[in-house]
């Protein structure tokens, strides 16, 4: 006899029931979140802002999505053979039948998110030449200095004591700046472009003071160092202590250290310059009088030749040559003269002659 099938005994579920089932058993199980680590792959940006990819081992393969609300918090990019540490929910896709990770929060494995994001932007910008471009020089005497930085910091205080100090003579002015927190590389690349369409402006320093990578993340983000490469203001980059090292400094036309060291690197040290104009004039001083002296000398030696000594007592005298060929020149010009009244035969037979120029003429 042969069995019935299905068995009366057994519930047969539809498609649908099944997957619902299968969702309600799978996502209760894990909830409220679950811990994953594997390889990126697969990654995917959709036109919606969302990320689609895969975590994988060796054994097996996870659909992963990062939804934009997420992701848009993230420093870094994932990309395909990154190894990341992922948490999030595992939900049930109906339609299809699947289980994928809704990520929630993730960070590489190994290696900080600020750290790998420092890297990952350091690499995109080396590509597009921003650190291999020519650098503009500091004018030496700068008229008019901008600052982008807080307006409540010690790092501005520092820096305009310092410019003031220094050289007295430069206009400094402050753009107020957000350097810290959401939303702080948007309003410094903004103040970087903004001083950009003013006139007058020599040189910018764009700056703050200490702090952890976290604090000084607004000088590693992309839109700051793209208005530093576009800025025609040469920009120097003070951003936090001498171990500090953001992407700004690597950017800028001059890194220096601290705030500090910013303001001191764009102005002359007014004591250093009078000092040098001190001593300018001295050696100018020196080479005026060795060009007397040696002026006085010659026109002493001038004097001491024979023409100066014994000049001739009748200046207005010609010279003796002159006068010779003066008496001869004459003597020709009678004769020719007279030989040219004898042939003519005039009415008075023999003329007579012409008196002769005397040699002491």
């Amino acid at each position: 006899m042969t069995a019935p099938f299905p068995p009366d005994n057994v519930k047969i579920y539809g498609i649908g029931e099944l997957t619902r089932a299968v969702k309600t058993v799978l996502e209760e199980a894990f909830a409220p979140c679950v811990w994953v680590s594997g390889e990126v792959s697969n990654f995917k940006r959709a036109a919606s802002g969302h990320w689609y990819l895969t975590l994988k081992d060796s054994e097996s393969q996870l659909q992963t999505v990062v939804y934009v609300g997420v992701n848009r918090r993230l420093k870094f990019d994932l990309r395909d053979g990154l190894e990341v540490i992922a948490r999030g929910r595992l939900i049930v896709y109906q339609p299809r039948g699947e289980y994928q990770l809704q990520v929630e929060e993730v960070q590489p494995k190994g290696v900080g998110p600020l750290e790998l994001a420092f890297r990952q932007l350091k690499e995109k910008l080396s590509r597009l030449g921003y650190f291999d471009r020519r650098k503009k020089p500091l004018p030496p005497y700068p008229r008019r200095v901008a600052l982008v930085t807080s307006p409540t910091g010690a790092a501005v205080r520092d820096m305009l004591e310092t410019l003031t100090r220094r050289w007295p003579l430069t206009e400094v002015w402050v753009h107020p700046a957000t350097v810290q927190g959401d939303g702080a590389g948007a309003s410094i690349a903004a103040a970087i472009r903004k001083l950009n369409t003013l006139p007058g402006i020599d040189v910018m320093i764009v700056g703050r003071g200490g702090g952890s990578l976290e604090d000084l993340w607004a000088f590693n983000e992309e839109c700051v160092a793209q208005a530093v490469f576009e800025s025609r203001i040469p920009v120097v980059s003070g951003v936090g202590h001498e171990t500090d090292l953001v992407i700004s400094d690597m950017v800028a036309d001059l890194r220096a250290l601290t705030p500090t060291d910013a303001a001191t690197r764009v102005v002359p040290d007014r004591t250093e310059v009078l000092t040098w104009l001190d001593e300018t004039e001295g050696r100018l001083r020196d080479l005026l009088l060795r060009r007397l002296d040696l002026a006085q000398r010659r026109l002493a030696d001038l004097m001491r030749r024979r023409c100066f000594r014994l000049p001739r007592p009748r200046a207005g005298a010609p010279p003796r040559r002159v006068a010779r060929a003066v008496t001869t020149g004459v003597a020709a010009a009678v004769s020719g003269i007279e030989a040219a009244a004898g042939g003519a035969g005039g009415p008075a037979g023999n003329p007579e002659p012409l008196e002769r120029p005397r040699e002491g003429l």
